[in-house]
């Protein structure tokens, strides 16, 4: 055999050796995804039992573990704004079995926290959004204001008067008041509490005059008549409040704030089972009884794809940097 023959049939004998190695992962990979889940999966819900964020994981977590025919097991580790479960997630094991639900907090927090024990793009990848519900902003129904003109107006007159509370410094019912003070120069005292319901608990007693709250949380006392709904940051009004208008609608354009959810999983968790978690997930949120439960709630369902949650995650967070840069807010 000629050297050039030789060499040609070593060249090609390589060829076929690295296809047939490099075959190798994609067909552990799809085995892997076949045969999972054979154990129970944990969601961690970076929030206390009983709030928003743990009621969403719950119910979708009992649909899923039908579908998946393994437990969905709920693991609350609250804790520094979200801070200390995401960080738990972010170091498990890229296996599929540990998922995080994710919230807008890890979109803002990266922006206001002077150090954070994750990055949100380095540490995770992403699945699927769940569940978007809009910002409303309220005030105690005492308040000499029933527009958000009438509001700002108001403030304006009284400079320093204006009171709004929020969940926490840093989570999103502070940034959108940011945002409201960066879109119309008004001034206001920003207050603080450790959580939405105490935050709320002091709106309707007209400790403070209002604030932005999930359109989850403050539809009850919205339509018992118990504060007053000036607007929904949101660019449609909500079926469950049609006579409350959009921001834009009351002079505030490109206002669109809303609280969201949806399924993280550690960096370099096998492609397979990423998506057919997506897959699994996109049916449970097309299923009728979570769809009505959401909509109880004033909530939308999600069930976008792995890429077009990155995509949602990543402009989310170029969005409140630029708030939290212009309006210099910094969490210690």
């Amino acid at each position: 055999m000629s050297q050039f023959l030789k060499k040609s049939s070593r060249t090609l004998a390589a060829a076929a050796i690295a296809a047939a190695t490099s075959m190798i992962p994609l067909s552990a990979s799809a085995q892997s995804a076949d045969s999972y889940p054979d154990k129970p999966i944990r969601m961690i819900v970076a929030y206390s039992p009983g709030g928003a964020t743990d009621i969403v994981g719950r119910l979708i977590g009992s649909k899923l573990q039908d579908r998946l025919g393994q437990p969905i097991v709920i693991d609350n580790k609250p804790g520094g704004g979200s801070n200390i479960g995401t960080a738990e997630a972010a170091r498990a094991k890229p296996d599929g079995y540990t998922m995080l639900l994710g919230t807008i907090a890890q979109a803002i927090n990266p922006a206001v926290y002077s150090t954070i024990p994750y990055q949100t793009l380095e540490d995770f990848d992403f699945v699927t959004l769940t569940m978007t519900s809009p910002s409303i902003l309220v005030v105690n129904k005492d308040v000499p204001a029933n527009t958000v003109g009438e509001l700002i107006e108001w403030a304006k007159a009284n400079p320093g008067k204006l009171t709004l509370a929020s969940s926490g410094a840093g989570g999103s019912p502070h940034m959108a008041a940011e945002l409201l003070k960066l879109r119309t120069g008004v001034d206001y005292l920003h207050v603080p509490y450790k959580g939405a319901s105490p935050a709320m608990n002091d709106v309707l007693s007209g400790v403070v005059m209002g604030g932005f709250k999930t359109a989850t949380a403050a539809l009850p006392q919205i339509q018992a008549g118990s504060v007053k709904a000036l607007a929904v940051a949101a660019p449609n009004r909500l079926k469950n409040l049609p006579d409350v208008p959009t921001m834009a609608e009351a002079g505030i354009a490109d206002f669109n704030v809303a609280s969201w959810n949806g399924i993280m999983v550690p960096k370099g968790t096998p492609q397979a089972i990423i998506d057919k978690l997506a897959a699994e997930t996109a049916a449970v949120l097309q299923d009728p009884e979570v769809i009505a439960q959401f909509e109880k709630r004033a909530a939308e369902a999600g069930g976008n794809s792995p890429a077009e949650f990155k995509a949602f995650v990543e402009k989310e967070m170029a969005t409140w940097k630029e708030v939290a840069d212009a309006a210099n807010v910094r969490v210690n």
